[in-house]
């Protein structure tokens, strides 16, 4: 079936909503109480439930990013075959791939679902270690093999020990870092304040303003920066600071900055400590070095303390380059 026109919220009604509703079942959801094709209370709430799992905002509305996650969601390893291909294949199938391969001692790369060049060469090296034709092609009988080898390293042993000595042998200032600052609309004076703040500490900036954040995270990984930072704006006062983590992973590095910028910017924007959480968010997912997604509100007060606020970024920066993983 195609992707339904999106999105879907309380009081739809339709095959769409039907849809949704088959596919939240097989996810695992109760929807008992609501009419099958009928976007109920008990729909919002399997909706909502999923997006905390999956680590998206969780608003009760099935927008692109919820229903391409339950999507992924619907695959499971030896659904179809794995190999890289453009677009890349994303999917539970993929990330169950990844994790496999990481405890077996063949995939060092993050966890997240997208089948990318990394995913491809741990595959073709298992293949080739396990005496199957090294193709690249994960298929029924390199799912076999897989069933049939022990791990062989603990599961722990995974991308966030490459992470973790990555920044811990880099350099503690910002001087030569490259940095992509990215927003979506309304905060063009901010990032460009934030950008030139981190300039004058000598990183290497530039400021993305690709309205898409699927499009930010390739402007950033082709840039080949160290460091992402969005910012967005919220009507909420404050800041919440998000960084890519799944229940088996998180990037280390951007726990670490998204921690050190939920203590520095409140007190620009005259509001309470913080909040830095683990999300899932494409940017975030897609993005191939230490990302971090920034709301900041209320509208009102950020426009009257850009300054204060670009000021308290690059302390957040400054104290994350000098110790950028815990330890």
């Amino acid at each position: 079936m195609s992707a339904p026109v999106l999105p879907l919220a309380r009081g739809a009604a339709g095959e769409a909503v039907r849809d949704l509703q088959r596919r939240l079942a097989r996810a695992g959801y109760d929807l008992t109480g609501d009419e099958p094709g009928a976007f109920g209370e008990h729909t919002a709430s399997a909706v909502s439930r999923f997006q905390e799992a999956r680590g998206l905002r969780a608003d009760d509305v099935c927008g692109t990013q919820t229903w391409n996650a339950l999507v992924e969601a619907g695959y499971g390893l030896g659904d179809r075959l794995l190999y890289e291909r453009r677009p890349m294949l994303r999917g539970d199938d993929v990330a169950e791939l990844q994790t496999r391969l990481g405890d077996l001692g063949f995939f060092a790369d993050r966890v997240d679902g997208i089948l990318g060049p990394q995913t491809a060469a741990a595959i073709t090296d298992f293949q080739r270690n396990t005496g199957l034709t090294a193709d690249g092609i994960c298929g029924p009988d390199t799912i076999a093999s897989l069933n049939r080898v022990q791990r062989r390293t603990p599961p722990a042993v995974k991308a966030g020990v490459v992470e973790r000595e990555r920044l811990r042998t880099g350099p503690r200032r910002l001087d030569g870092r490259r940095i992509v600052v990215g927003q979506l609309g309304g905060l063009d004076a901010l990032a460009s304040t934030v950008g030139r703040f981190l300039q004058d500490q000598g990183a290497v900036v530039v400021t993305c303003t690709q309205p898409e954040p699927s499009a930010q995270a390739t402007e950033a990984n082709d840039f080949d920066a160290d460091v992402y930072l969005g910012l967005d704006l919220s009507d909420d006062p404050g800041c919440r600071c998000s960084y890519y983590g799944r229940p088996d992973y998180e990037s280390t590095g951007g726990r670490r900055l998204a921690e050190r910028l939920a203590e520095s910017l409140p007190g620009a924007l005259d509001a309470p400590r913080g909040t830095a959480r683990r999300m899932q968010l494409p940017v975030l997912r897609e993005t191939r070095m230490v990302a971090v997604w920034c709301e900041v509100g209320p509208p009102a007060r950020v426009v009257e303390a850009t300054a204060a606020i670009g000021r308290a970024v690059v302390r957040g920066f400054v104290d994350w380059a000098a110790a950028p993983v815990e330890g």
